[in-house]
């Protein structure tokens, strides 16, 4: 029974660990920065372990740059009013995000206005404050 139970928390500990490998960092990210572009939507990836937003923003050579901005998984965005299909491939979007340092078009995702001009974030709304209270 005690080679079970140690056979099986060996087990535990490396999916943990594996998972925790396999997670990565953020310090490509210039988390001081916030940059704001318009474009349109070319693909919405909706699933674990992060949901992605693909645009394709015009430079200033007339052509255009594909932007690739890291979101939350859909379990997060649902808390914060997103479903599958409030991003569409077409729609033309403005988009908030923390850019990447080495200057590559994309970064992690802030927040989007959507054609309808309904904002989207990643953080679930703030209830509103009671009368009479703080």
């Amino acid at each position: 029974m005690k080679g079970l139970i140690v056979a099986g928390s060996l087990v535990i500990a490396l999916c943990i660990a594996s998972s925790a490998y396999a997670h990565h960092s953020a310090a490509g990210i210039d988390t001081t920065k916030t940059v704001t572009t318009e474009g349109i939507v070319k693909q919405f990836k909706w699933g674990n372990p992060h949901s992605w937003l693909e645009i394709e923003v015009p430079n200033s050579n007339g052509n255009s740059d594909i932007w690739n901005l890291e979101m939350n998984p859909p379990a997060f965005l649902v808390r914060a009013g997103w479903k599958s299909t409030s991003v569409k491939v077409g729609d033309k979007v403005k988009v908030v995000a923390r850019p990447f340092r080495n200057g590559d078009p994309g970064g992690l995702f802030v927040s989007v206005t959507l054609p309808s001009g309904q904002v989207l974030t990643q953080q679930p709304p703030r209830p509103a404050a009671t009368p009479g209270q703080p």
